[in-house]
């Protein structure tokens, strides 16, 4: 069967950090959308961005193609340069012998990561993105409720 490609759009927000967060996502495919979001009372910015990323890919039914597009470099630069691997590999602890944050997201990113041919692209938050700005209205709504 053939693939499909699935676009997501992701970002989180977070008031204080930590504090009361949220996450906003996009899927497209084939013409249609679909908006995801949720929230955390206490969290931090860097989760929830983890977490946004991790919905989207969940609701996936089958195995992807996916364009993913997050503002968050510690997403992109997590997976792309390989850290999250390394992590993983060396029992969750960084090259500078301190754990890795986040580890249980990490984690299940990966797994997914391993199910989905995904390519990360980050984009600049903030900076008048359709999708990203949606993303983080969605989860600033989220984040407002907690």
């Amino acid at each position: 069967m053939e693939r499909k490609t699935v676009y997501i759009f992701s970002d989180g927000a977070c008031s204080g950090n930590p504090g009361p967060g949220g996450y906003g996502v996009i899927l497209r495919c084939e013409g249609k959308e679909k908006e995801l979001s949720g929230g955390e009372a206490h969290t931090t910015n860097n989760r929830m961005e983890l977490t946004g990323v991790i919905k989207g890919l969940e609701a996936l039914k089958f195995p992807c193609d996916v364009i993913l597009q997050t503002d968050s470099k510690y997403v992109v630069d997590g997976i792309e340069k390989g850290w999250a691997k390394s992590w993983r590999k060396n029992g969750w602890i960084k090259s500078d012998k301190k754990p890795a944050l986040n580890s249980d997201l990490w984690g299940r990113l990966l797994e997914l990561t391993e199910i989905h041919n995904v390519k990360f692209n980050w984009i600049k938050g903030h900076a008048g993105h359709e999708e990203n700005e949606r993303c983080d209205r969605l989860a600033v709504k989220e984040r407002d409720k907690h």
